[in-house]
């Protein structure tokens, strides 16, 4: 269900902290671009691991007190935050965007120290939020409650950007589906305190076309960013300078858009390692786009290259790439790809071994592995996550989205209700954890 407080201690399915040895792994290099903190960007960093410096919480499972659960009321669908460098007296602050409004949170606190409404966008109320959460509690069975959640599901097509990031400077920018990328940030600089302002606006290059999906860093402080048609923009932090390229196999997307949003030609966000590898998947493919600091490549004698996956659902992964490996080590990028029993699927991130023999049964020779997300279960035929894989050092983790009932009459483009307005409910509650 749509939440709309802040909750300060937050377990996901894409922040599974505590589940891997992030101590013990070798992590990803530092991007010193973004914000000096343990979240700047959607996925973490610009690596898309998902998995953070910080130990996960240790306890018995069990319920939370209400002491242990701070509120911020701060508008509906706020899907991500991203933590601020610094500031002079060390203190940090929190970034957020919502459906209707800007939010900076001091990050130990949670005081609102900031807000910025969106032009003309309906300002929802606290008393509001918590009508909709107890109707949820009230009835979280039947069709009125998949009734309550339709309606509010409703809100998110006016959604900008669930993609954020957040640099150095303590500059925040979103890009929304209009193709304008705006970065805000403090009225008065140093001053954590003060008002949101817009710094800059800048539309995205003519030509380019589709929503906005995700958005990154390179590791020369140009930001990155995709359209479900699939495009790729390299943007200057000071909208002074882009560049542009198609990704290979996207000609006609935009014919081919038919699907509802969020199931585009490109349906998720990227990676992006130091030496200027894009990672991205589209419907069909996984692609490694080359940057070189001045122009994007997709030509495989700079190092680029295309490869198939299992897509036999139809809608391709869900997955952000992840990357898996640095230094020395054996580098691959990760997703769970288009099958109808999703496998977690490992691609060779650079030059394939010489001696490396294609997978018998896979698309590629440049797969490197896969396994089913079978969840332990060895009959079980279908399962999608929607999630990105979470990855430290060479564990890999994944999460069942696949609700356990699904009422007959409810259509099955309309089953992800059950999980993301009702998966508290026991009766479609998803069970699944798996690391590889």
């Amino acid at each position: 269900m749509i939440r709309y407080p802040i909750v300060r201690l937050v377990l996901t399915g894409q922040l599974l902290i505590g589940a891997l040895s992030v101590n013990s792994a070798n992590l990803p290099p530092k991007n010193e671009f973004l914000a000096d903190s343990v979240y700047a960007v959607g996925h973490v960093d610009s690596a898309q691991q998902d998995s953070v410096r910080i130990a996960g919480p240790l306890d018995k499972s069990r319920a939370l007190r209400a002491d242990e659960i701070d509120y911020a009321a701060v508008g509906p669908a706020h899907f991500g935050n991203a933590v601020s460098s610094p500031y002079a007296d060390g203190s940090r602050v929190t970034w957020s965007n919502g459906l209707d409004r800007i939010v900076k949170l001091d990050h130990e606190t949670f005081e609102i120290l900031a807000t910025l409404p969106f032009p003309g966008a309906y300002l929802y109320t606290e008393q509001e939020a918590e009508d909709s959460i107890a109707n949820f509690n009230d009835s979280t069975e039947g069709i009125f409650s998949l009734y309550h959640a339709y309606q509010n599901v409703q809100k998110l097509r006016d959604l900008s950007s669930v993609y954020t990031l957040l640099d150095r400077d303590n500059i925040y920018y979103i890009a929304n589906k209009n193709g304008f990328v705006t970065a805000y940030g403090d009225a008065v600089e140093g001053d954590r305190a003060s008002a949101i302002v817009e710094k800059r606006r800048v539309k995205l290059p003519a030509g380019v076309t589709g929503l906005t999906i995700g958005m990154n860093m390179t590791y020369d402080g140009w930001l990155v960013i995709a359209t479900e048609h699939g495009y790729i923009v390299t943007l200057k932090r000071d909208f002074s300078e882009s560049r542009v390229i198609r990704i290979k196999y996207s000609e006609g997307a935009e014919e081919r858009a038919t699907r509802p949003v969020g199931y585009g030609w490109v349906r998720n966000g990227f990676a992006i390692d130091k030496d200027g590898g894009i990672y991205i998947a589209s419907q069909q493919h996984m692609h490694k786009i080359i940057w070189d600091g001045n122009r994007l490549s997709t030509d495989d004698s700079d190092g680029a290259w295309t490869s198939e996956y299992d897509n036999s659902w139809g809608h391709g992964t869900g997955a952000t790439p992840s990357l898996m490996g640095f230094g020395n080590e054996d580098q691959f990028v990760v997703i769970t790809d288009g099958a109808e029993l999703m496998n977690v699927t490992l691609f060779w991130r650079n030059d394939i071994p010489s001696d490396w023999q294609k997978i018998a049964g896979t698309n590629s020779r440049r797969i490197a592995g896969l396994q089913p997300a079978n969840m332990g279960n060895p009959n079980l035929e279908k399962i999608q996550s929607e999630q990105s894989v979470v990855v430290a050092g060479y564990g890999a983790l994944v999460v069942n989205n696949v609700p356990r009932n699904i009422p007959w009459y409810l259509p099955k483009r309309a089953s992800t209700l059950l999980i993301s307005f009702m998966g508290s409910a026991p009766e479609h509650q998803p069970y699944g954890v798996q690391k590889f």
